[in-house]
């Protein structure tokens, strides 16, 4: 991938209103592109009857549902995990096509019967076949406001939106896939609600903060190495990846080992990654036809982050023990909007405004404050896994309350990254999603796999049961 796009200077006051409706076939959305700034309002979408509200593919999540799978069977499961996955964009895509919504589903269940299947075969071949596997094909219709687990139609349930100052207007995205007016909220309107638990006397209270750039030399891939090792495209939108250059589908811990980093202390090859954000001003960036842009529905300048921090951190009650090298961490859910946001992770806010955090919308910034994503990696690891079948469950979150680490699992230091934008106020950016989770901001995800010298981890770990602030 060549170039990245740099953010224009003080567009702050620019209003581009591109009003072009495109109908997405009956019962789709129509979609307007409208990009108001901070100040101005936006007209109030027309009324949508059920049949009208109906606007992506929900699908049961195969992945989440395989906590347990042989070591042996993991490299074909992954790969047919990513044919489900292709499967989905396909079908979406001819969603948006059609005028009868309801006729995507039978092929696209038949196609998941078939790769469902074949993943069952594989695990009943290496262990035990899931009994709930084979339920798990079809799919349904869902309606942009509804909930999972609603049929388009009915009464919508409370978010984190409702009874703030939402933005009204319709559809984003060139293409008709999101994300709405609707999904972003003036940070002045949110409530303070960030509370964390207080140091006790055990508390690993130092951080070790590793300088690794902000991608300035533009390495994007639509990969997951992670969650579909061996499958290019795996992830269906860009990435931005700084640290380790060696990343891409098919790395494994020796090309990861021996790659280059951009981080400033050379002991520190890790790989960290997570959507790229688009400024979604009708121009094009250079990967319009290409796997995980265009062709996968993510449009618009891809935009290099003003900032990015990647600090360490330690834990509330005790001291941390060293990360294992190559562990494997994904927070957050790149389909938190059909899975729900039950492994949601991803915070938005403003500078200046952060002891406000948004889940399930994006902030719309006074002028002179930027866009801040943060994720807050799990900071509890297992003591045995580097990773697991689903990704999640060789790794846990502390208590939100009080710190602690689940029974039979360790404090180890926890990853916190914080990227920051210069983007023009209102709602004319977006992350890359999978196509059909209409590039919700509950969908934010980041990933990483520890790449550190073992003897620099060592130092990480003290530095932080010391207290110190170490880089």
């Amino acid at each position: 991938m060549g170039r990245t796009s740099r953010k224009r200077s003080k567009l702050a006051r620019r209003v581009v209103a591109a009003c072009a409706a495109l109908l997405l076939g009956g019962g789709g959305l129509v979609a307007v592109n409208v990009y108001a700034n901070a100040g101005e309002g936006t007209d109030r979408p027309p009324p949508q009857n059920a049949a009208q509200q109906v606007s992506t593919i929900s699908c049961p999540d195969v992945g989440n549902q395989l906590p347990e799978v042989p070591r042996a069977a993991r490299s074909e499961v992954d790969r047919r995990l990513a044919e489900l996955d292709t499967q989905i964009t396909r079908a979406y895509t001819r969603f948006g096509r059609v005028q009868d919504k309801e006729s995507v589903l039978p092929p696209l269940e038949e196609q998941r019967r078939g790769t469902i299947g074949r993943i069952g075969d594989v695990l009943e071949q290496a262990g035990d076949r899931p009994e709930s596997i084979d339920s798990m094909a079809p799919c349904t219709l869902r309606a942009d406001d509804q909930q999972p687990g609603e049929q388009p139609g009915q009464e919508p349930g409370q978010d984190q939106g409702q009874g703030q100052d939402q933005e009204q207007g319709q559809d984003q995205g060139r293409g008709g896939n999101g994300p709405e007016a609707g999904d972003f909220v003036r940070i002045q309107s949110v409530r303070p609600n960030v509370d964390r638990p207080r140091n006790g006397r055990n508390a690993s209270r130092g951080t070790f903060t590793t300088s690794c750039g902000r991608n300035e030399n533009g390495k994007f891939n639509p990969d997951n190495v992670i969650a579909a090792p061996g499958v290019r495209n795996g992830a269906h939108h860009m990435h931005d990846y700084v640290g380790n250059q060696a990343t891409d589908a098919f790395a494994d811990d020796d090309d990861l080992a021996a790659g280059r980093t951009t981080c400033r202390n050379q002991g520190d090859k890790s790989t960290y990654y997570w959507p790229v954000l688009r400024l979604r001003n009708g121009k094009d960036e250079n990967d319009a036809q290409a796997d995980g842009g265009g062709k996968d529905q993510n449009v618009g300048e891809i935009q290099t982050p003003a900032s990015v921090t990647l600090k360490f951190a330690g834990n509330p009650v005790s001291k941390v023990s060293a990360m294992p090298r190559f562990l494997r961490v994904i927070t957050g859910d790149a389909k938190a909007f059909t899975n729900g946001d039950a492994n949601a992770n991803a915070s938005w806010s403003c500078t200046g405004f952060e002891n406000r955090q948004l889940k399930d919308k994006y902030p719309i910034c006074p002028e002179g404050s930027k866009v801040v994503r943060t994720f807050r990696f799990q900071s509890c690891w297992d003591g045995r896994n580097t990773d697991s079948a689903n990704h999640r469950t060789h790794v846990a979150f502390a208590d939100p309350r009080t710190g602690a680490c689940p029974q039979g699992f360790r404090a180890v230091p926890q990853l916190v990254q914080r990227i920051v934008y210069d983007v023009p106020p209102g709602p004319g950016f977006a992350v890359d999603s999978f196509p059909e989770q209409l590039h919700k901001p509950v969908t934010d995800h980041g990933d990483f796999i520890n790449v550190f010298d073992e003897r620099l981890m060592r130092r990480v770990a003290k530095c932080v049961n010391a207290g110190q602030r170490c880089t």
